[in-house]
């Protein structure tokens, strides 16, 4: 089925994690600047919805209120039920799963698009076969969706960018009873959601909190209530920061993290998110792909070893050694902070 070239009503279905709703932002970016007048709504889990609320070119999020790893084959239709009188005409479907295409097949949207597989032959009339070798980073993949065609994919992509509410940031501060730190300001974000693996160890986190708050630097921790248990084992060691953990929505996240001037994170949402309202992001990779979701912010800079045993894209080190973060030292880390 031929895509409507000139859409007006477009129904994105996000992805679940958060990091990838930041990088779907370029699509967006990409797609009003070929088609100013588009309206375009975004469909995603609870985990991830709140960052379309801080994307400038989502009219509206529409909440997907279902447990993950679960079908949801009632909510699903009751959601397409209610879209079908919303008229879109184009629907991308990002995740490539079975059931994230069903919401746009049952709600009769004309033009369903997203990369075929996964038995979805029935569900997307436009389908796109993913090349990952010419397409390896999951941003290119993303705006593949949203071009016709006869398009080529672009060169070079603007960086997300997320809003950020000032007005709520000055109550956030008021509620967590804590001052604007004014230049200087270090977030640190050691969590991530995918695994053990994926995370710098807690040793070198303190090392690194202690290191900067002696050079007089002020230092916030970052993370969701599930790394809550981390963020306060570093605060118990070095008193001197402050634990945000577990203390924020992810709302109040993305407006704190606007006031960092440097941001070190693992590879996880936080960091893409700190990238996307203007702080200067260190990425940590170990067990990650580089090349699949790297940085895109300005002046980003990626730290990883480069062992032969990495990335290997687990959620644990499966040789039970997890080389690539432990030694991938504070010193390295702090080597990169002192030249910004």
């Amino acid at each position: 089925m031929a895509r409507a070239y000139d859409p007006a009503r477009l129904l994105l279905v996000g992805p679940a994690w958060v990091g990838d709703m930041v990088m779907a932002q370029v699509l967006l970016q990409v797609m009003r600047r070929r088609w100013p007048k588009l309206q375009i709504d975004v469909l995603a889990p609870l985990a991830s919805l709140p960052v379309a609320s801080r994307i400038a070119e989502v009219r509206r999020g529409i909440p997907l209120d279902i447990p993950h790893g679960k079908l949801g084959w009632k909510e699903r239709r009751r959601i397409a039920e209610t879209l079908q009188k919303e008229d879109y005409d184009w629907s991308i479907c990002l995740p490539n799963s079975l059931k994230s295409a069903l919401v746009p097949y049952w709600a009769q949207i004309p033009n369903r698009s997203g990369f075929g597989g996964n038995a979805r032959k029935m569900l997307l009339n436009d389908r796109h076969h993913l090349d990952k070798k010419r397409l390896p980073r999951t941003v290119d993949r993303f705006v593949a969706l949203g071009l016709p065609r006869r398009l080529p994919q672009p060169k070079h992509l603007p960086a997300p960018r997320l809003m950020v509410d000032h007005a709520a940031l000055a109550v956030t501060l008021q509620r967590l009873n804590i001052q604007n730190p004014g230049a200087g300001l270090v977030a640190l974000a050691p969590g991530a959601e995918y695994g053990p693996a994926k995370r710098w160890p807690v040793r070198h986190w303190i090392s690194l909190a202690r290191q900067l708050t002696q050079a007089g630097r002020p230092v916030w921790l970052f993370g969701s209530p599930n790394d809550a248990e981390i963020t306060q084992a570093i605060a118990q060691a070095v008193p001197t920061v402050l634990d945000l953990g577990g203390r924020t929505s992810l709302t109040e996240a993305i407006d704190l993290l606007s006031l960092a001037e440097i941001t070190v994170s693992n590879d996880s949402g936080l960091m893409h998110i700190a990238g996307a309202v203007g702080s200067r992001v260190i990425a940590l990779y170990g067990s990650t792909p580089l090349q699949m979701t790297p940085p895109l912010s300005p002046g980003a800079v990626a730290l990883r070893l480069g062992l032969s045993c990495s990335p290997c894209a687990k959620r644990e080190c499966p040789l039970k050694h997890h080389r690539c973060m432990e030694d991938l030292l504070p010193e390295q880390v702090l080597q990169q902070l002192s030249s910004r």
